[in-house]
């Protein structure tokens, strides 16, 4: 399911749930015309840069999410989460969050609070730290650098960053 190029450096899981391989032709003037593989483009490049690795995974599928999630449970440092329409009806995922115990933080590329009434509400905001809405695909460039400051990770000391050891 996943490959995990230098398993030496911390790894963070972007998650996408459904709907969300279609960025970039799916209601564009909503939700950008960046694709899925250049979000991913971006925020891996940011991730070298911070001397972490990034790992990703689209479905939509829930319980496609939920293994990606538990799969990483003893790999990873931190997850990323965009749940797409899961994110106000799955509370089953919301337990696979629980369950892993990493820190995690919620995005989403719109201000889901200034659109329908049902996207008000997320199953998933509070177990996760950090809630990020609003900000398109930096949103995301923004979780990871959240969640680097929040695990201690230092890109001048990760290996492989050009740091010293």
């Amino acid at each position: 399911m996943m490959i995990f190029d230098r398993p030496e450096r911390p790894l963070v899981l972007v998650v996408n749930g459904p709907n969300l391989n279609l960025l970039g032709s799916r209601e564009p003037a909503t939700y950008g015309t960046a694709t899925l593989d250049e979000l991913e483009q971006r925020v891996a490049a940011a991730a070298e840069q911070l001397g972490v690795d990034s790992t990703f995974v689209q479905s939509n599928h829930e319980g496609e999410l939920i293994d990606a999630i538990h799969a990483v449970r003893h790999q990873a440092v931190g997850i990323i989460i965009n749940a797409g329409g899961f994110t106000h009806t799955s509370v089953a995922i919301r337990d696979a969050i629980l369950a892993v115990g990493l820190p995690t933080v919620e995005v989403h590329l719109t201000n889901v609070h200034a659109r329908e009434p049902f996207r008000h509400h997320s199953f998933l905001s509070d177990v996760a730290e950090t809630v990020i809405v609003g900000a398109g695909v930096m949103g995301y460039v923004f979780a990871l650098e959240w969640l680097v400051t929040r695990v201690g990770i230092s890109a001048a000391l990760a290996p492989d960053a050009g740091g010293v050891e």
